[in-house]
Parts: C-alpha cells; structure tokens; sequence
C-alpha cells in the first residue's frame, strides 16, 4: 500500500522527518527516492514560488557544525541533536580550504583560507555543493561581515513549507562587509570606513554606505566578526575589554553604540538570536558563572536565564577559567563549547510551546568506533537541507 501512496502525499509525510530520518527514507526505493526529489508549482503561494521537499525547521532543532579553525583536513563534523550523534562530512568538493564565516539560513558562508583578502561562498555540506561569491569592489582585509534575512513570507504551523525555502531564504537575504584594511597609495594599507552588501538577486556587490573611522578601526582590529540583525539593526560585538555593541541602522544608514551588561567583568561574550531578540551571553568569575541578558525597551539589557551551576562545574572541569569558551546560538538554540571533544552546555527549545531546557551533550572523540583528532572550532547552527539547490 505505501508503493501506492500518491507522490504529493509522500512528500507531505517526508518533509514532517528529521534530517537523517529523511535521507534513509530516500534510499528505500527509487519511488521513494523520486517523491523527495520532485519539484511541482505551487501557484497559492506568494510569486508562484517553485517547490522541492524541505524539512519543517518547526519540528525539529537546528544541527551543530563544527568546522575546524585550520586546515586539518577538508572535513567538518555534524551533531544531530535528536539522538546526540556526531557525523564526519567531507569537504573535498571545494576548491581550496575554508575557514568559517557563519551560517545563512540552511548553508554555510566560507571564507577560502589560503586569500589575504576576503572572498566569501556558499557551501551546502550535505548535498556538496558550493557557489563563490564575486570579489568585493574594494580589496578589503580582515573586515566583519553580517548576514541579514529578509524573508517576508510566513507560514503556519501545520502548513507544509514545501517551496524552495533555500532558494527563497537566499534570494532575499544581503551579506555586508564593514570596514577591513585596503590598498592606499605607495604601497600602503589603510582602514577602508564603507560597506559593500551583496545582493543575491544580481549576483553583484555594492557600497551602500560609510562609517567613522573610529568604526572601522574596531570592525577590523577588535570585532570576533560574528554578527546578529534585530528589528532593523545589524549589530556586531567588540572583542576589546571592556565589551561594546555596535550597531549599523540598515534603514538610515547611521551607526549606534550600545553598552554592554558587567562589560569590563566578563571573560567572553556573545551576540546571539533567540526567538527574534537581541541576546547577549556571557560570563566570567566576578559575574559567578555564565549569564543570558536580552535587549528589553529603551535598551536595557534585562537578565533572564542562568547556566545551572552543576553544568557550569561540569563544562569548566579543572579549568576553572570562561576565557576560552564560544558560544552559538539560534532561534532554537544555544550552545556553550570548546574545542571537538569538549562537552557542550545546550539551552534549547523543548516541546511545542515557548519552554526551554539545559542539557550535557557530549563531544566528538570517535565516529563509527573510530577515534577523531581535537581540533579547535567554530560552531554554526544550521537546518540541514538534503535537496540540491539550482542557486548553488
């Protein structure tokens, strides 16, 4: 009976799987195979979008990637945090090593790593496809880049998001680059105090604005290169003791400083997204532990969760220091780690309504019984998306 389930059907059922669940359910048969791969027209969506099977981000949380901070081999290693098991995913389809950016929407923004200048891309691990970006108008090095998300389609709940969501979430998305040193005359370098955004849609870079110069020496110098946009605002942290905001106003095109809870007290921080608010993590000894603020009215930061202490003892070990502790989060998530085999610290989202929970996942030592090498790394989180995409 299920041979003769219609395909649409089918597919409606595949995209309620997790990841995994998903591509076993492709390698059944070649009905089945054919179902997750079929493309149809959905005219009652916006634009008369073109579908393909996606997995509802709704149902399930968003999986860890962590990418090696240098080149040990073209590889990056997945948790899927149903069942907290770690996969190896080759990447030796890309042309040169990478280093990581930071996710956009389901695919990873790469930066190659053997380039003086920055050069971005677009990689989806899982189906092993990649897409360079053009190179900027102005040769620029070590400048911050941001991603922003411009999505205006919303669906319910119970609706299936069967359209091309990777190519709709791409096309109306930007990528900015800020500040960075540029080529000056006599063979100088200076700071470069504009931005370049780069629009999908025509596939081409543009400077959309300036800054002070003040802005652009701590874009370059002092900014880790993470960033998080909120209501309008593209916001990246300084990593200079004590902690700042900055702030870039997409609509005007003005710049804003924002203080920083216990700035000059905290060991690390982090700009996050959770459930659409602007967070801030971190923690350090004089703040007794690990802290989450959100950016309440009239820019107060207001406190509103704590890591619990026992997984605070137990994520420090013999340490006893935060100075070395990362952090990536989502609308989902939020993950506290190390390196490839240290014990993650996970608040996530549980059950349908808005209630969070703290877990222990442990880290990467073996695959498949097989030892791995530690390895420093960057975290993304990201949605994984089994299909292949034409924008790639």
């Amino acid at each position: 009976m299920w041979s003769n389930l219609p395909s649409d059907l089918l597919t409606n059922i595949f995209s309620f799987l997790s990841a995994d669940s998903f591509a076993c359910a492709k390698s059944t048969c070649r009905h089945w195979q054919a179902c997750a791969c079929t493309t149809a027209d959905y005219n009652h969506y916006p634009h008369g979008l073109t579908k393909s099977p996606f997995l509802l981000h709704n149902f399930h949380p968003p999986w860890f990637i962590a990418l090696p901070l240098h080149n040990h081999g073209l590889c990056c290693y997945a948790l899927n945090p149903i069942n907290n098991n770690w996969y190896v995913l080759s990447l030796d389809f890309l042309p040169d090593p990478v280093r990581p950016v930071g996710p956009l929407e389901s695919l990873l923004l790469l930066r190659p790593s053997n380039s003086t200048f920055l050069q971005l891309g677009l990689c989806n691990p899982f189906t092993r496809q990649y897409k360079p970006f053009p190179m900027l108008n102005i040769r620029r090095t070590n400048p911050a880049v941001g991603v922003v998300h411009l999505s205006t389609l919303s669906f319910p709940r119970s609706s299936f998001c069967e359209i091309n969501a990777t190519r709709n979430s791409f096309l109306n998305s930007r990528v900015y680059v800020a500040g960075g040193m540029s080529e000056a005359s006599r063979e100088g370098a200076t700071y470069e105090p504009t931005l370049e955004m780069y629009d999908p849609q025509l596939d081409t870079w543009r400077i959309v604005g300036s800054m002070p110069m003040e802005f652009a020496v701590r874009l370059t110098v002092w900014t880790p290169k993470e960033s998080v946009y909120c209501d309008g605002v593209l916001y990246w942290m300084t990593s200079a003791r004590a902690y700042s905001l900055m702030g870039y106003e997409i609509g005007s095109n003005t710049w804003r400083e924002l203080s920083v809870p216990m700035a000059d007290e905290l060991e690390f921080a982090v700009l996050v997204s959770r459930n659409g608010s602007l967070t801030l993590v971190g923690g350090g000894a004089c703040v007794f532990g690990v802290c989450i603020w959100e950016l309440g009215e009239g820019d107060v930061w207001v406190l509103v969760e704590k890591v619990p202490s026992e997984l605070e003892m137990r994520f420090l070990g013999e340490r006893g220091s935060w100075g070395s502790t990362k952090c990536v989060g989502s609308d989902g998530a939020i993950y506290l780690y190390r390196d490839l085999w240290s014990g993650m610290v996970v608040w996530r989202e549980v059950g349908d309504g808005n209630k969070w929970a703290w877990f222990w996942v442990e880290g990467c030592l073996s695959i498949r019984g097989k030892r791995v090498r530690n390895l420093q790394i960057k975290g993304v989180l990201i949605h994984p998306n089994l299909v292949p995409s034409f924008i790639l």
